[in-house]
């Protein structure tokens, strides 16, 4: 019994404290106490939400080179262009279309990625370019053949061959800078592409 009794007279003097006394990780935390803490705590709560976002569904980046010009970069002395990559087509619809332009990570280097227009896709006959060692190649199945807009001036399939299309990574959809080169990127194919190409009749 006197230890029932020292239990509740100690109870008794932290609850007559009150809510003085008391703290609880949502005040200790609050925004008001430390606004530092609330931004990392937004910040962690949001950044799921954004990797997920970044990884299925659009980014943006800047483009770089001059391979796909006139299309994108057509004037080297103004800002690179900056584009829209809609990862979504890609990787959750597995969508391919003749003419998209598409980044794709390099067959060749490691980690590098490559802006190029899909040109043919698979059982498409296409007449090839300089240097590749083939007059003619038929796209072998699951691959795709990329070229740059600026064929002279392009490291592309007529340099390493068809392209695994797992390998493409996102269409690119839209310019969004400079201002003066807001607007979408087609899809179509220009210049030869188009005449070198013998496409794979839909069955």
């Amino acid at each position: 019994m006197r230890a029932a009794g020292h239990f509740f007279r100690n109870a008794g003097r932290f609850s007559h404290s009150g809510p003085k006394s008391s703290w609880t990780w949502k005040n200790r935390f609050s925004a008001n106490n430390n606004p530092a803490v609330r931004w990392v705590w937004s910040t962690l709560f949001w950044l799921p939400t954004f990797t997920v976002f970044t990884q299925v569904g659009c980014t943006i980046r800047a483009v770089t080179g001059d391979s796909m010009q006139p299309t994108l970069n057509p004037d080297p002395s103004r800002p690179r262009d900056v584009a829209l990559f809609n990862r979504w087509s890609i990787v959750m619809k597995r969508r391919y279309e003749r003419g998209d332009v598409v980044a794709f990570r390099s067959p060749q280097e490691h980690g590098k990625l490559l802006v190029k227009r899909l040109v043919a896709l698979p059982g498409d006959k296409v007449k090839t370019l300089p240097p590749y060692s083939d007059v003619e190649v038929v796209v072998p199945e699951g691959h795709g053949w990329l070229e740059g807009d600026a064929s002279f001036n392009s490291e592309d399939s007529n340099h390493f061959g068809p392209v695994p299309l797992a390998l493409i990574d996102s269409k690119l959809t839209y310019v969004v800078w400079p201002p003066k080169r807001l607007g979408a990127i087609t899809s179509h194919t220009i210049g030869t592409q188009s005449e070198r190409v013998v496409a794979l009749p839909l069955s």
